[in-house]
């Protein structure tokens, strides 16, 4: 298994051979993968999952390489929490947390790059190249070193340090550019012709989303193949959301749920909201959105290629799309980790937020059974939350030491 039959434009249905290391369609068009799920259901039950391993890979007859393909390191089947006591904090009675910080690198982004770097090597790739606001260049540089493939990695300077050390300590080549991602994403496209590297940008290779869908196919599992009534995700490039919409559609086609979707709710930083403001505008794609700022770094998406995908899943679940401001974002971390003991990101902090503020629009219901997706740890967000917990007087902030080395 593990064999896509198709690539096809998300667009204008356009088809390509699956053989081929491909960016985008010819019309510009983000590519997606199809498989002959007929023919995967006739073979595979979901009864076969109990004697599967415990990542993603357990779902390898619809992702496009075999797991024995797959450059892993153990991402995927996250723990999924009920979260009683934010619940009764929050007002809501089925309140339940996806803990993506617990991938390796600490992000979700984990499952988009161990498919993307295994398809990579797949297809006899070299070199590979990112522009990235923080945890994908984290994770590149991690799946890459594990295939033996380069990693050429271009970031924003004010990246969350723990990115920058860890792309250096998996031995990525690192440029940082004074600029957002959208200008790293100019300087990667300008260059990567003459350089020889594959483009792993958001959307812009068709299998990022293929490891990113698997958290929509882990949810319907853990929940016994009974989707939630709402979903709420961080979404900057929104590839998490999309993924997930696709998922669902697979899930049906195979037999394993009902048509029953959930309200997937796309959630974004007030400092850059593109996609809420389309979403208010009744507009199919967005605007770039100018001077973007927040301390989410993953949130910090001028742009995304993907956002008409992520307008379309929103609204065709009957979902919305809210924003919430970087204040809001880091008191609902702090009051997770207080509640639950998950330290999430600002990003997963943004969405415990949302739920404060729909609930009290009555947009979701205090019973209904509602998900949130945090996409990473908190502690690689450290400078984000020091700003609460200030530990050294202004005199000692740039000095090294403490337990160990004196002051």
């Amino acid at each position: 298994m593990g064999q896509p039959s198709t690539l096809a434009c998300s667009r204008c249905d356009k088809t390509y051979s699956p053989k081929q290391a491909l960016n985008l369609c010819e019309c510009g068009g983000p590519l997606l993968v199809r498989y002959d799920l007929a023919a995967v259901r006739a073979v595979w039950r979901k009864e076969q999952l109990a004697a599967s391993v415990s990542s993603m890979w357990r779902y390898a007859p619809v992702l496009p390489a075999d797991a024995e393909e797959a450059v892993t390191l153990r991402e995927g089947w996250t723990p999924l929490t009920r979260a009683s006591s934010l619940g009764r904090e929050l007002g809501a009675t089925d309140l339940w947390i996806k803990d993506e910080g617990r991938n390796p690198t600490d992000s979700f982004k984990a499952r988009g790059l161990s498919c993307a770097v295994s398809m990579a090597k797949k297809l006899g790739l070299g070199k590979l190249a990112i522009p990235s606001a923080g945890n994908a260049a984290s994770a590149l540089a991690a799946y890459a070193a594990a295939a033996g493939i380069e990693a050429h990695i271009f970031m924003p300077r004010d990246v969350p340090q723990s990115n920058f050390i860890e792309c250096k300590s998996f031995a990525a080549h690192v440029t940082l550019i004074d600029g957002l991602i959208s200008d790293c994403g100019r300087m990667v496209a300008e260059r990567k012709n003459a350089e020889g590297w594959f483009e792993v940008s958001t959307l812009k290779e068709p299998y990022r989303i293929e490891g990113k869908k698997t958290m929509g196919y882990e949810a319907a599992e853990q929940f016994g193949w009974e989707l939630p009534d709402a979903i709420l995700y961080p979404c900057g490039g929104g590839v998490g959301l999309i993924g997930m919409w696709k998922a669902f559609a697979e899930l049906e086609e195979l037999g394993w749920i009902g048509a029953k979707r959930p309200k997937m709710i796309s959630v974004q930083a007030a400092g850059c909201d593109p996609i809420t403001r389309a979403f208010e505008r009744h507009a199919t794609t967005s605007q770039f959105f100018e001077q973007a700022h927040t301390v989410a770094s993953g949130l910090r998406v001028p742009k995304a290629l993907g956002d008409f995908l992520v307008l379309q899943a929103v609204r065709e679940s009957g979902g919305t799309a809210v924003s919430v401001s970087d204040e809001d974002m880091l008191d609902a971390g702090m009051l997770l980790a207080e509640r639950e003991g998950i330290f999430a990101a600002p990003e997963g902090g943004a969405c415990v937020a949302a739920v404060q503020l729909l609930l009290e629009s009555g947009f979701l219901k205090s019973n209904e059974r509602i998900l949130i997706y945090n996409t990473g740890s908190g502690l690689k967000y450290l400078e984000a939350y020091s700003t609460r917990f200030p530990r050294y007087a202004a005199t000692q902030q740039d000095k090294l030491g403490g337990l160990i080395t004196p002051r």
